[in-house]
């Protein structure tokens, strides 16, 4: 079987994609610095799996340290997660994520190019598309200017990707996700926030345990059916399995264009007072929430139509909207329970 490579792979789609992709057959290795991921996600992944997960400690964005990495492996496709994420960071420190961002995508490109890599599946963003006119949005909704720098590199990244497909070749699948959520159903790996949480499950999921006092919902004053922002959210095993699914649906040879793009929610829109009500129901716990001024780069409501990712890729997501929030609190539960689990780095595999 194929080596795909997953970077960004101890982070927190990434990790769940590896053992997706092992589950369905698949060799992996993975390449995370570290710097915002926590290298106990192999362990997780191994003890899902039963399979230890080689990863290369290296930062992408220096060229020969990823070169060596496609000299060292025999690799047939690439999964490409690395990256900042932060929506107000990236308003805060807009130089920071276009160079990390989209210098680590030009050197992996660089390698594809020069090993004849001939998969290249890209971790994109629905902040591609901006505030847009209409919803949901459909892969060929006119993207608007993104609200961050984070979006924009999403939006350059497409670009870089769509222009570099044509120039040799390589077949390229762009996923622009919604809002991952939710932890692997054996609740061995979820998610693992660096510092005071961006997103909103984690945030929700710190406030009940007692990790934060309290959280800030941006914004009650938007053009929404409550007044607070409107989002698509999706499980992330939900998520990884499309990776897997794309990875076939190349190698397959099912792919009618070079770079295609598909979009991956659950097709179903929820403000962010419905999230916070469902997360209550399901965990017996009442938040302690107050209303704050909107955020800096919040999108005010977007959400997917899936059915290009159900008819071409098929994929059909498993998971509800309680799922996602049980299995979110399930592992903020485990993390107290035990908090050493992922307090160390395990040995690096070189």
């Amino acid at each position: 079987m194929a080596t795909i490579l997953v970077t960004g792979g101890c982070g927190y789609i990434g990790s769940h994609t590896i053992a997706d992709l092992i589950a369905n057959g698949y060799d992996v290795i993975s390449v995370d610095n570290n710097s915002r991921s926590n290298a106990g996600m192999l362990t997780g992944i191994e003890s899902i799996t039963g399979k230890k997960v080689k990863n290369y400690k290296v930062d992408l964005c220096n060229f020969d340290d990823t070169f060596a990495i496609f000299h060292e492996n025999d690799i047939r496709g690439v999964i490409h997660f690395a990256a900042y994420k932060a929506v107000g960071e990236s308003v805060e420190k807009p130089l920071l994520y276009f160079e990390n961002n989209l210098t680590s995508l030009i050197n992996l490109l660089k390698c594809v190019q020069e090993f004849e890599t001939p998969y290249f599946v890209f971790s994109s963003s629905c902040t591609v598309y901006g505030n847009p006119d209409q919803i949901p949005v459909t892969e060929k909704t006119p993207p608007k200017p993104a609200e961050s720098p984070y979006g924009y590199t999403k939006q350059m990244g497409e670009q870089i990707i769509n222009e570099f497909a044509k120039s040799i070749g390589t077949h390229c699948i762009l996923l622009r996700y919604f809002n991952p959520v939710g932890a692997h159903p054996s609740i061995k790996i979820g998610e693992m926030p660096i510092g005071r949480p961006q997103n909103l499950v984690p945030a929700i999921t710190q406030t009940a345990i007692g990790k934060l006092d309290k959280m800030t919902v941006y914004g009650n004053d938007y053009d929404t059916r409550d007044g607070s922002c409107l989002r698509d959210f999706i499980h992330v095993s939900d998520i990884a399995h499309a990776h897997t699914l794309s990875i076939k649906y190349l190698e397959e040879e099912k792919n009618t264009g070079l770079c295609e793009v598909f979009n991956l929610g659950s097709g179903n829109g929820v403000t962010v007072l419905e999230a916070i009500h469902a997360f209550e129901k399901v965990s017996g716990t009442k938040l302690n929430y107050e209303i704050g001024p909107r955020r800096t780069g919040d999108v005010i409501a977007i959400y997917a139509n899936n059915d290009l990712a159900r008819q071409l890729l098929g994929w059909n997501p498993q998971y509800s909207l309680e799922d996602m929030m049980r299995t979110a609190w399930e592992w903020e539960q485990r993390l107290k329970a035990d908090d050493t689990i992922f307090s160390g780095q395990p040995a690096q595999l070189n």
